[in-house]
């Protein structure tokens, strides 16, 4: 009950202070997909189409909660998922909306699977194929759970 009160508390002064919008997953799968050749990989990939209420919030301070993945074996690719990492994080329950990447300002102190808290400046990502179509710049976070 007192992680819930001051995850409550962090929330109400977070979008204050920052001006910040919570985000879900459910407004992350406002996405359609068109197959798209990338001559590069001489290869097809889903290109994505975002709604236009994701569109308004691009650049913008955004919130989201989810697990916390580190998948590189160097340290430096963070991803923010609606699934575990047991769940194969987006293969087997879901799809390219169900994974953010994350671009900290600092790296985090926070393992693997660790329900979090993230904050950050949205970006959509429609043509780099080496990145995921949603990005969350200058980010931080804290543990939820």
């Amino acid at each position: 009950m007192k992680n819930k009160l001051l995850y409550i508390l962090f929330l109400l002064v977070s979008m204050m202070a920052t001006g910040q919008t919570d985000l879900t997953w459910d407004d992350l799968a406002k996405i359609d997909y068109t197959e798209k050749y990338f001559p590069a990989y001489e290869s097809n990939f889903l290109y994505p189409e975002f709604s236009q209420e994701i569109i308004n919030l691009q650049g913008k301070q955004v919130g989201l909660s989810g697990y916390y993945l580190d998948v590189a074996p160097d340290g430096d690719l963070f991803i923010l998922s609606k699934n575990p990492l047991a769940s194969c994080f987006f293969c087997g329950n879901g799809g390219p909306e169900t994974a953010v990447e994350l671009q900290f300002k600092t790296k985090p102190d926070f393992k693997t699977d660790d329900v979090v808290l993230i904050t950050g400046t949205l970006k959509l990502n429609k043509d780099d194929v080496e990145h995921f179509n949603y990005i969350l710049t200058d980010c931080s976070g804290f543990l939820l759970k």
